[in-house]
């Protein structure tokens, strides 16, 4: 994985590497982040996952996964923490 300048793995490349490894793992579509945080030398995404595809769009259900890695970008942890239908306003 590439680094900075300063010897560090840039965040854009942890958050892709979170994406690629739990598409693998779930096998399902990561269709964006939705945050990213570092403590230490771990770092926490949270990815949206298309979890089942509906006609129309708006009714496919999205789960929302907090992924942990390491300063490598190598996945250590992850969890779902909500499923909701695409077309629901707001966080809850």
């Amino acid at each position: 994985m590439a680094e900075s300048g300063n010897g560090k793995v840039k965040p854009k490349e942890i958050a892709a590497k979170a994406a690629e490894q739990m598409q693998e793992l779930l096998g399902r579509r990561v269709e964006g982040v939705t945050g990213l945080s570092k403590d230490g030398d771990e770092w926490t995404v949270t990815l949206e996952v298309l979890e089942l595809e509906r006609i129309p769009a708006t009714t496919d259900v999205l789960g929302s996964y907090e992924v942990k890695l390491d300063a490598e970008g190598e996945l250590t942890g992850a969890q779902r923490t909500r499923r909701y239908p695409r077309g629901e306003a707001g966080e809850g």
